[in-house]
């Protein structure tokens, strides 16, 4: 393992070449559970500093992350090489989740490039990266990247804002352990389909 002082642009350059992240976070109990999320579709990361990078959240069946990050703020970042040679970047830091309608969350938006995010944007979740390291990976198994599965965006492009807000409220507002996570009663909780007329593309740094 080797610990770097920042997100240089070797790092850069493998962060934003993978389709696919993981993102690990824990409630404070030491009985609460750990949770392991991944990350895909195009354009959903962004570097935005050497130490501060941002992803797209989309809809989903939990909310652990949003409640992990309210409860402590702790995230780690977990990217593997699965084609290349062998690399494993892991980035920890403190992460804050941005709510659609809040100040600032059209702003962070447009650091994904100025392209639209798919249906159902959810949240941002930002990252202030107080740890960079790398590993080797040996261990990790080369595959084959066949492309995004369209099957979320399809999913939530058919809901209305009621109806997401309807789902948040009854899939998203606690965690598994009982924490608060989204406030179905707050902003927005997602972006509907066809708010935004951007598509997807590459994130910028």
């Amino acid at each position: 393992m080797k610990l770097h002082p920042e997100i240089d642009d070797r790092l850069r350059e493998f962060i934003l070449a993978q389709p696919v992240f993981f993102v690990g976070t824990a409630p404070s109990d030491v009985d609460g559970h750990v949770n392991v999320s991944p990350k895909g579709l195009a354009g959903s990361l962004a570097v935005l500093g050497p130490h501060r990078v941002a992803y797209l959240d989309y809809g989903g069946s939990g909310a652990e992350t949003a409640a992990h990050l309210r409860d402590n703020g702790r995230i780690v970042l977990m990217f593997c090489a699965f084609d290349g040679p062998p690399n494993v970047v892991r980035l920890h830091g403190r992460g804050r989740v941005h709510l659609p309608g809040e100040p600032g969350f059209d702003a962070l938006l447009d650091a994904f490039g100025g392209a639209a995010p798919q249906p159902g944007l959810r949240t941002i979740v930002e990252v202030e990266v107080s740890r960079v390291s790398d590993s080797c990976g040996f261990s990790v198994p080369l595959m084959t990247f066949q492309g995004d599965r369209d099957l979320l965006p399809r999913y939530w492009e058919r809901k209305t804002p009621e109806e997401i807000r309807a789902y948040q409220a009854n899939k998203n507002s606690t965690s598994i352990d009982g924490l608060p996570a989204l406030d179905p009663a707050g902003p927005d909780p997602a972006v509907p389909a066809g708010q935004i007329t951007r598509r997807p593309g590459p994130p910028a740094g």
